[in-house]
């Protein structure tokens, strides 16, 4: 089985992610680093050189790739906006994979994010909590009809653990 875990920056893909493939026995991909594999560049670099139109175009070609090798016993974290963006939802509906949103609510997001938001490009325009958190309000809602088509649904509360969150995902699966 692959899993993909869905969800808003923030939420805690990659931390889960790997954590869960490890209690797994799993393989762990970040997307984004496949991607920043593949093309040789950061996340941020091909943005400013190519501009998002054609990073979506690469991030669905890549998406397609994985599929396509039929990979079994991974766990892979999306980016925030892969399942947003061209038919990818589709995609993966149709694929053997299960896909998992990690459902974490916008305060939680907004904590996190503002902290860890010198470290994240699209974020650094902020200059106050409340204007991050506005921002970050309006994109999920409007991402969640997206993430919301996975095959389940986690909530992640604000005390949830990690082991807390890979046991949910692991008794929800297996």
């Amino acid at each position: 089985m692959t899993i993909f875990l869905l969800g808003y920056m923030g939420s805690g893909k990659s931390t889960i992610g790997s954590q869960l493939a490890s209690r797994l026995g799993y393989s762990f991909i970040d997307f984004d680093d496949y991607i920043v594999a593949k093309e040789s560049k950061s996340i941020s670099a091909i943005f400013d050189a190519h501009g998002e139109i054609y990073f979506r175009k690469k991030e669905a070609l890549y998406l397609q790739e994985l599929l396509d090798t039929n990979l079994q016993k991974h766990v892979i974290a999306l980016g925030g906006g892969t399942p947003c963006y061209g038919n990818a939802m589709e995609i993966l509906q149709k694929s053997e994979a299960q896909s998992i949103y990690l459902n974490v609510a916008v305060e939680v997001l907004g904590k996190r994010l503002w902290e860890a938001r010198s470290g994240r490009p699209l974020l650094t325009r902020f200059e106050s909590y409340d204007e991050l958190e506005t921002y970050v309000r309006k994109h999920l809602f409007e991402r969640s009809y997206f993430y919301n088509q996975a095959d389940t649904r986690i909530k992640v509360g604000q005390h949830d653990t990690v082991d807390t969150v890979v046991e949910a995902i692991v008794s929800r699966l297996f």
